[in-house]
């Protein structure tokens, strides 16, 4: 048991390797006692993000030995929240309970803008004023820009939402990373990168062979780093076995909002109409140009349900000549038109392409 002592000691020479910079706030917490973390939960928030958050910490604790860190869960009015898989978290306190964090988190995941209220953002700027670090997981980026919190920073969250949040604010710089620190704000994309960026916090502070023994109990083969890639390549998503094919999506996935046709796609990876139009039948049961409109459509919905773009702004921004064609498309690909559609988004369906 010695022997597990002494491999995980913290590294604290960690933070002096790497000299200042935008993470050096992560590294300032005193190693002599806990480090106390608020988790804000918004309604209808992401259960797996939340989870994946407190257990390394829970973890380091076990591993270290001793108190590490502590948590405790948040609401508006200190009620339970219920998350979006329907089950119901206790809160410890409400907002206007005073207690001294390091760092608070918000949690959210669909409708992040039904926590959004004028005192939650008193609460949250009078945090940064106290020097507390302000973090978000999944869409609580929404909610950290919304207050002001995030403006000359960069940030990430969610890749479906990536577009509505550069849209929506744009003074905040967007990055697709699984996770971004940036000076006393960090970010991350949702999911299982909520445990790739408290894995990154447990190094900063308490040094690597401790954050990589924590990776190991979650059978978490290495530390990803946080400019990695948010979303598989075109070709793996797809289940794809022609390159040549993944490099027609992709090619499709970068020019959404004015589509190329389908020869200069084929041609710009090298491969002809024929050829295309035949492995895309074949692989992926669709023509090119029904999965490029499939494409587009999605990106539609994913504005429609993240940003107060018009339907006009949002056909223009997804590649649509008018309202009308965009309009018949949708309902096409949908069942009903998009003006109906947004308030159904709402309840919480990612919907996958068809």
């Amino acid at each position: 048991m010695d022997r597990t002592n002494r491999a995980l000691e913290p590294d604290l020479a960690i933070g002096d390797r790497r000299g200042p910079g935008p993470e050096a706030v992560l590294t300032s917490h005193p190693v002599d006692r806990p480090e106390t973390i608020g988790f804000l939960l918004a309604p209808r928030f992401s259960m797996l993000a939340f989870t994946c958050a407190v257990e390394p910490l829970r973890v380091a604790n076990r591993l270290a030995q001793r108190e590490l860190y502590q948590w405790q869960t948040i609401s508006l009015e200190g009620r339970p929240v219920v998350a979006s898989n329907r089950m119901s978290v206790v809160a410890d306190r409400s907002i206007r309970e005073p207690v001294e964090y390091s760092r608070v988190v918000i949690c959210a995941g669909f409708e992040p803008e039904a926590l959004y209220e004028e005192r939650l953002a008193r609460w949250l700027r009078q945090l940064a004023r106290a020097g507390v670090a302000l973090g978000a997981i999944d869409t609580g980026s929404f909610v950290l820009a919304q207050a002001g919190m995030l403006e000359g920073y960069r940030a990430t969250t969610h890749w479906e939402s990536l577009e509505g949040l550069r849209s929506q604010f744009p003074k905040v710089a967007i990055a697709p990373d699984l996770f971004v620190v940036d000076r006393n704000r960090f970010t991350c994309a949702g999911g299982t990168a909520a445990l790739d960026l408290m894995l990154h916090v447990v190094r900063l502070s308490h040094g690597h062979r401790l954050a990589a023994a924590v990776a190991e109990q979650f059978i978490h083969t290495r530390l990803r780093e946080p400019r990695e890639h948010q979303r598989m390549g075109s070709g793996e998503r797809q289940g794809l076995t022609d390159p040549s094919l993944a490099k027609v999506v992709e090619t499709m996935e970068a020019n959404l909002e004015e589509p190329l046709p389908i020869h200069v796609l084929c041609a710009t990876a090298g491969v002809s109409v024929r050829r295309c139009e035949r492995g895309f039948r074949r692989q992926l049961r669709v023509s090119p140009r029904r999965y490029y409109l499939n494409l587009r459509l999605q990106r539609a919905r994913t504005f429609l349900q993240y940003t107060g773009s018009s339907v006009l702004d949002t056909a223009v921004a997804c590649g649509f000549r008018n309202v009308a064609h965009f309009s018949r498309a949708y309902k096409l690909w949908t069942g009903v038109p998009p003006s109906a559609d947004r308030g159904r988004l709402h309840q919480g369906v990612r919907p996958i392409l068809s």
